[in-house]
């Protein structure tokens, strides 16, 4: 391969003249010719047996060229990318300018990763969150856990409220007459969480066990059945049981039950404890929000539409291997949440926006404070992956290459220089 002439023919984009000796052309014909001659059909000759030059005799000897330069286009363009110093992004175009026996050149117009600057990227400013852990955290998180180990009571001796969860059966008419899905026995109601179409539940407040009434409401006009929709309606409903949540008392056998303290005083301070670390991570988080939020403000360059796009198809990968883990295929969540794919790319396209501008700022970063990687960092991050991945660290580095863990390491001690220089308002 060799690099014949680059061409810059605008803020990102390149065009690279590149040949391809006749050695590893031929190498690309003979290897084509090998894929394609079992399906080759030749008078004189067994399927699949037809020798090369009587195929290139019939044919024109360029009958596997095209087939052949696509053989040749990833290698070819990768050295030529690395000759030419250029980080590439994609590319937008490959055209054949001429090729024989010594082989071919082609163009490629590519689009390279942008020259950006920054600025003012020490002594960012950021609020810090308290770490302060209150009596209100430690009261709060004793409700969580006490509701966690409610139980649901029957009520007989008052009527229905707010926040009760009531079973009844019900039968809803429009215009007097019966409509599909509008009818249910022993369903169980709570009242309040707007399950159903708005006065429904409010209206089945104050009434009593085995009580039996008529409430009216009007459907939405954006209901999902069109034909009910904001149609008046009648619900005919008996009121079987009301049940309202009981919570334990706190108290040290309350204690006992949920954790493995003895007292209520140890309790809260193993309580002060778990708080305290939630807090010191979600004031690191807030900080880190600020941090990030500034340093996407300080980004100066033109970005090329290619690099969001890439991220995009790279965090959609990653969400299609999670659903893949979990035993659900992309196809069925789109259809359960009623999405397409478009629609998926554009939900991601803000975050994707986002994660490639910080990690442009932060690649800047380490190239102007000349931030460099040692082989031990680089082996401890090795083990480290091994570690979290429960692998082997030798397969771990056929997976990942040096060079972008090298640029992983990198962009992560900017971040740290970037941490370390932040100021407190």
């Amino acid at each position: 391969m060799a690099l014949k002439n680059t061409n810059k023919t605008d803020t990102n984009t390149y065009v690279l003249e590149i040949t391809v000796d006749g050695d590893a052309f031929k190498k690309a014909i003979d290897k084509v010719y090998r894929k394609q001659v079992k399906n080759i059909n030749i008078h004189g000759f067994r399927k699949g047996k037809a020798p090369k030059a009587v195929i290139e005799k019939m044919y024109g000897k360029e009958v596997f060229y095209d087939d052949a330069m696509q053989e040749c286009y990833p290698e070819a363009l990768e050295a030529a990318v690395r000759e030419a110093d250029l980080k590439l992004v994609a590319v937008d175009a490959l055209e054949a300018v001429e090729a024989g026996d010594e082989g071919f050149t082609f163009k490629a117009t590519i689009i390279v990763e942008p020259e950006i600057t920054i600025e003012g990227y020490k002594g960012i400013e950021f609020k810090k969150k308290s770490t302060e852990v209150t009596e209100d955290h430690i009261n709060d998180e004793i409700e969580k856990v006490r509701d966690r180990n409610s139980r649901m009571v029957t009520v007989d001796n008052r009527a229905a409220e707010n926040g009760d969860v009531v079973v009844i059966d019900f039968e809803g008419f429009v215009d007097g007459e019966a409509f599909d899905g509008g009818k249910a026995e022993n369903y169980n109601l709570k009242l309040g969480a707007g399950q159903f179409i708005p006065g429904f539940e409010e209206q089945i407040c104050g009434h009593n066990t085995d009580e039996e009434f008529s409430i009216n409401v009007k459907f939405p006009e954006d209901y999902q059945a069109e034909d009910l929709a904001g149609k008046d309606a009648e619900f005919k409903i008996k009121l079987h049981e009301i049940k309202t949540k009981e919570l334990p008392e706190v108290n040290d056998d309350f204690v006992k039950d949920v954790s493995e303290k003895e007292t209520l005083e140890e309790y809260k301070e193993e309580l002060k404890e778990t708080i305290g670390k939630r807090l010191l991570e979600e004031a690191d988080k807030h900080k880190e929000n600020q941090l990030v939020e500034k340093l996407i403000e300080l980004v100066q360059g033109e970005i090329p539409e290619a690099m969001y796009n890439n991220m995009v198809r790279d965090m959609i990968r990653e969400f299609d291997m999670r659903l893949r883990s979990q035993g659900m295929d992309m196809e069925t969540y789109l259809r359960y949440v009623g999405m397409d794919m478009k629609g998926l790319e554009d939900m991601y396209k803000p975050e994707a926006e986002k994660r490639v501008k910080i990690r442009l700022a932060l690649e800047k970063i380490a190239e102007l404070e000349n931030i460099e990687v040692n082989d031990e960092a680089i082996e401890a991050e090795y083990n480290k992956l091994a570690e979290n991945y429960k692998m082997d660290v030798e397969k771990v580095k056929e997976i990942i290459g040096k060079d972008g863990l090298v640029e992983d390491i990198k962009v992560e001690k900017a971040m740290d220089l970037v941490r370390e220089n932040a100021i407190e308002k």
